[in-house]
Order: C-alpha cells, then sequence, then structure tokens
C-alpha cells in the first residue's frame, strides 16, 4: 500500500471531511430503511410447506411467536455435492445474530430444495443451529425467484433479481421477508445478489481497512469455515 503519511492535524482535516460524507450517507440510508419499511405487502394464500427434521411444518410455523420471518435461501440443490461458500459465509452470520433480532419479532429459517438428511449432513458439519428447512420439490423457491426449471432456462424465461437471465444455475440465492399479521400471512419484500451483502457482516469489518475487502476477485479469500 501507498498511502498519504501527513501529521494528526492534517488526518483530523481528512476524517472530519469524511466524516460529513458518512454522516449524509447515514441519513440518506435511513430514508431508504423507512422506504423499504412502507414497501406494500402481497398476501400469501397458497399453502407452502416443508420439511424438518422432526417432520412437516407449514409457513406460518416458522414464525413461531413472532409476527415477523426473514427466510434465507440457501443454495443447496439436489442431487449436488456442492456447498456454497457464499452462502455459507452469509449464514455464519445468523445465530449471533438472531439471538438479539428474535427479541425485537422477527424469527429466521433458511430453506434449500435439497432433502432434509443432505440439509442435517451440512448443519451438523458447520455448527449451525437455526432452522433449516427443505422445500422438496415444492413451489416455494420457484415462486420466490431462487430457483427455475430446465425448462424456463433454456426458453430465457428464468429471471433472478428482477432482471437478470440465468441459463445455467438451477439454484440461486436470497432473502425474503414476510409478516403475520391477524393470522394471515403477506410477503413484504425480498433481495437477491448484492443486496445479500448487507447481512455479511464481516465485510462490514473489512471495508473499515485499508485493505477493504481484500479481494483478488469476488471473495477470492473465502472458504467454508472448516477450510482455513
Amino acid at each position: 500500500m501507498t498511502q498519504a503519511i501527513v501529521s494528526r492535524e492534517e488526518w483530523l482535516e481528512a476524517r472530519k471531511a469524511l466524516l460529513a460524507r458518512e454522516r449524509d450517507m447515514t441519513h440518506q440510508l435511513d430514508a431508504l430503511r423507512a422506504e423499504r419499511r412502507r414497501m406494500p405487502w402481497v398476501r400469501i394464500d397458497k399453502p407452502y410447506r416443508f420439511m424438518g427434521p422432526d417432520g412437516e411444518v407449514t409457513l406460518g410455523d416458522l414464525f413461531g411467536t413472532r409476527s415477523q420471518l426473514a427466510i434465507y435461501h440457501f443454495m443447496l440443490t439436489p442431487g449436488s455435492d456442492h456447498l456454497c461458500s457464499g452462502c455459507s459465509f452469509v449464514v455464519d452470520h445468523v445465530d449471533a445474530a438472531r439471538q438479539h433480532f428474535e427479541q425485537a419479532d422477527l424469527a429466521f429459517a433458511a430453506v434449500s430444495r435439497a432433502p432434509v438428511q443432505r440439509i442435517e449432513e451440512v448443519r451438523r458439519r458447520m455448527g449451525w443451529r437455526f432452522p433449516w428447512l427443505s422445500s422438496d420439490d415444492g413451489d416455494f423457491n420457484y415462486d420466490f425467484g431462487v430457483s427455475f426449471t430446465e425448462e424456463d432456462r433454456a426458453a430465457g424465461r428464468a429471471i433472478y433479481n428482477y432482471g437478470t437471465v440465468i441459463e445455467r444455475s438451477p439454484d440461486m440465492f436470497g432473502v425474503s421477508i414476510f409478516v403475520r399479521q391477524d393470522g394471515v400471512l403477506f410477503h413484504s419484500y425480498s433481495t437477491y445478489h448484492r443486496g445479500v451483502e448487507l447481512l455479511m457482516g464481516a465485510f462490514n469489518w473489512l471495508d473499515l481497512t485499508p485493505k477493504g475487502r481484500n479481494e483478488n476477485g469476488a471473495m477470492s479469500w473465502l472458504r467454508l469455515h472448516d477450510e482455513y
């Protein structure tokens, strides 16, 4: 690295100038978050069902006693031995965070199309404790834009992240938010691709440093946490 070396007084002047921009960005983010909270909702009428280690559960069951539910769409494809390092990086942050956000009325679950046996195998390996369900061959992943049939991919109809055409991958990743009000379920928000960076807390630490994310290509250093 080749950085300018200055006096403490010059550093303080530069830091205050950056602080003014940081504060402006914080206020812009506050406004964006408020706009996100005002997004309209879509009523969920389809009876989505999932398989867990203790049997079948419904989407409503995943809320527990809470009125909000975050679902991470984890790329774990049936019949594949691949374990996505990016998805794993995201959910490495979950167990520590959910002991706090569950107190603020937010439940969490991960959902994949892989069978329960494969999910439990991965969970044991990685030491994760959060609920993780299989949507199996149901509509859930397809309806929320993270799984795509071979026919749709071949025909150019596999649309991800509100506009990206998927040609090869049967599964992608994302986050969806649901709300339960007066016993009725609603979909309020979904984000995909770089929108999921909001949940990668380690990136926020790296972004404070001169080397930043220290990448040679996107997440070039990233491994499963038991492979470092």
